[in-house]
């Protein structure tokens, strides 16, 4: 039979892990502003498919001439996989037009609602329904 010590030593580790977890994923309104919609057009620098939310960084140069960098939220990497967003898709030096919202805290954050590509098309980026974020729409293959 298992110790009464040995269980709650795994029950404690399970139930920590359960909390990162938790941690890790959060509601669109928790973090970004539905108010504060940001058009960001700049140059792909890296693509980041990670659990729970995938990652656009892309610089952007103001009317100044400065160059900022922007981290966009997307989804999860296998909702923008169904959609056709890849690594292949676009490649860092790529320049890409990214739709969103701000970060509540100002900073060069934003959740990304869709990109377009220099080809003309056009992915939505956003988390799938229920995430709380403005105009969550899906996709015209999510539709059939």
């Amino acid at each position: 039979m298992i110790s009464s010590k040995l269980q709650t030593a795994t029950l404690a580790v399970a139930l920590l892990s359960t909390e990162r977890v938790a941690d890790a994923h959060h509601a669109f309104a928790a973090e970004f502003d539905a108010k504060k919609p940001v058009h960001l057009e700049g140059v792909l620098t890296k693509v980041e498919l990670i659990n729970p939310h995938a990652w656009i960084h892309l610089d952007v140069k103001g009317g100044d001439g400065k160059v900022t960098s922007w981290m966009v939220e997307a989804g999860s990497p296998n909702v923008l996989l169904r959609r056709g967003f890849t690594k292949q898709t676009v490649s860092p030096g790529t320049p890409v037009v990214v739709e969103g919202y701000q970060s509540k805290d100002g900073s060069n954050r934003a959740n990304g609602r869709d990109i377009s590509l220099p080809d003309g098309r056009k992915l939505f980026l956003g988390s799938s329904g229920g995430t709380g974020a403005p105009y969550e729409q899906k996709s015209p293959e999510e539709k059939k």
